[in-house]
């Protein structure tokens, strides 16, 4: 019998989840290739502790905050840094807007872009955001507004 992880498979898990963890781990990584080796190390790591959550957004956290660390670890470990710019290809995006605020968040530091991710494109609240990260709400909401400063200065405007 499969294991079950708040009621779904892993395989309902990984087509769940999947972009909300390649998500978090390109946002830290901004390099494809380590990305997706984190992504997989967040899904293996799912399998192979196979912890018990209470709901799927138990379950959601949980896999941002190992994706997270799996990215802290492969940084850790690798001690290099690659931009965007070194990347070889063009990244693919669905449409103009999307590319704009892709863009901008990888010209954000790393800590605050994971932060204004979670907060913008994944919808957690300050709270929800803090738990994940191990952080004070308070840090959270100071790291929001000064990640939005950087996003005005990055588009050059009042952010409207």
């Amino acid at each position: 019998m499969a294991a079950l992880y708040a009621g779904m498979s892993y395989e309902e898990v990984v087509c769940a989840y999947s972009s909300t963890v390649a998500g978090v781990c390109m946002m830290r990584l901004q390099n494809y290739p380590d990305a997706e080796d984190c992504f997989q190390n967040t899904f293996v790591r799912l399998l192979t502790k196979s912890p018990s959550f209470n709901d799927e957004n138990h379950l959601k956290a949980w896999l941002i905050k190992v994706a997270i660390n799996e990215c802290y670890n492969f940084i850790k470990k690798n001690r290099r840094s690659l931009s965007l710019e070194d990347l070889p290809v063009e990244p693919s995006y669905q449409n103009d807007d999307e590319m704009d605020v892709s863009w901008a968040l990888m010209k954000v530091r790393p800590d605050y872009r994971e932060i204004l991710y979670l907060y913008y494109v994944e919808k957690y609240r300050v709270k929800e955001i803090a738990g994940i990260l191990d952080k004070n709400p308070n840090t959270i909401k100071v790291m929001l507004k000064r990640g939005r400063e950087m996003l005005k200065s990055i588009y050059g405007g009042d952010g409207r």
